[in-house]
């Protein structure tokens, strides 16, 4: 097992509906892949909704939760780059 994890686990709640909603990701543990190819999962805590997100590492290192996905998915954290980034890309 390599000591960096190939990908990081989140878990995603949203408060509040329309213009108050708000999301939350939390970093709850890492995945590494094992040496047959499976994924080994370490979980710091399990989240009450059931629901977790694997995503991989930032390339630069840095472990944020800021704008690591980069979909248009309900579950993924609107910062307000990613839509800057889409508006750039469709003009």
């Amino acid at each position: 097992m390599a000591d960096k994890p190939e990908l990081r686990a989140f878990t995603v709640n949203q408060y509040g509906s329309g213009q108050n909603r708000s999301t939350r990701w939390t970093e709850i543990g890492a995945a590494w892949r094992t040496q047959k190819g499976h994924l080994r999962i370490q979980l710091e805590a399990v989240p009450v909704n059931g629901q977790i997100i694997l995503l991989p590492p930032k390339e630069d290192g840095d472990m944020e939760t800021e704008n690591v996905a980069e979909t248009e998915s309900d579950t993924e954290p609107d910062t307000g780059k990613v839509a800057k980034a889409k508006a750039k890309a469709s003009a």
